[in-house]
């Protein structure tokens, strides 16, 4: 009478190894490939699986097994660097990333186990509570704004939108580019600097006649505070810009 033995599951043939490894204690950086293959073959020989995906799996790594064996027997490679490679160092590294992930799995696991004995008491609050809005001080949210000065913020976003129309092309069908010339801009930036002195630099912008003129100006401006020819003065933010000639300060 034959005596039925049972045989471990495992997940697929890299676990199967990492058992083997434990089992006989062995180093993974060192791994004796004949021993390990040996019992690896015993192993598979003794399977009995009807799922050709699963035994698949396990014959490849048996022929990979082979295949290292195979190459142990040889002389070593040696890689561009002069150093000898190892034939088992590709199966270590996956060996490696498998038990890493391995035990994460099972910490995992175990952080689940743990919240399944965590309870949570839903949320009760009497309704006046639940109702309760915080009132809002309009004083404080408005803070030092007067009429005078929402009057001026409104102003300046109905004149942003005033800008964005060109009051000649949007009559016109067809939009046609506007070519500005940066020689002939930086000319008229240098007479208005030398006939004014000191001016307010919107006013400089507001004499622009598009965009594409206004956006030419404030490159230039630019130019020159760069090259040390003007000086800006700001006193508070949103404040009117100064610009100074430093032919005036010198």
């Amino acid at each position: 009478m034959a005596i039925s033995v049972k045989l471990e599951v495992f997940e697929g043939p890299l676990d199967l190894l990492l058992h083997l490894i434990d089992k006989n204690k062995i180093d993974i950086y060192d791994i004796p490939i004949t021993e390990i293959t040996e019992q690896y073959l015993d192993y598979i020989r003794q399977m009995e699986t009807e799922d050709m995906n699963v035994m698949s799996e396990f014959l490849l790594m048996a022929a990979t097994l082979l295949d290292i064996k195979c190459r142990m027997l040889l002389p070593k490679e040696v890689n561009e660097e002069g150093e000898e490679e190892d034939p088992r160092a590709e199966l270590v590294q996956r060996l490696l990333e498998y038990k890493m992930y391995k035990y994460m799995s099972f910490e995992l696991r175990d952080r689940q186990a743990d919240a399944q004995r965590c309870l949570f008491r839903s949320q009760v609050l009497p309704k006046e509570v639940e109702d309760y809005r915080q009132p809002i001080d309009y004083g404080e949210l408005i803070g030092d704004l007067n009429l005078q000065k929402l009057q001026d913020i409104f102003r300046s976003i109905v004149r942003r939108q005033e800008d964005r129309i060109d009051p000649i092309r949007s009559t016109y069908g067809n939009i046609e580019k506007d070519e500005v010339d940066v020689d002939q801009k930086t000319a008229y930036v240098e007479d208005y600097i030398k006939e004014h002195k000191t001016f307010s630099f919107r006013k400089l912008l507001e004499r622009q006649n598009s965009k594409a003129e206004i956006i030419v100006t404030f490159l230039v401006i630019l130019e020159m505070m760069k090259l040390g020819r003007i000086s800006i003065l700001q006193e508070n933010i949103f404040d009117d810009i100064i610009i100074t000639s430093n032919e005036v300060a010198e």
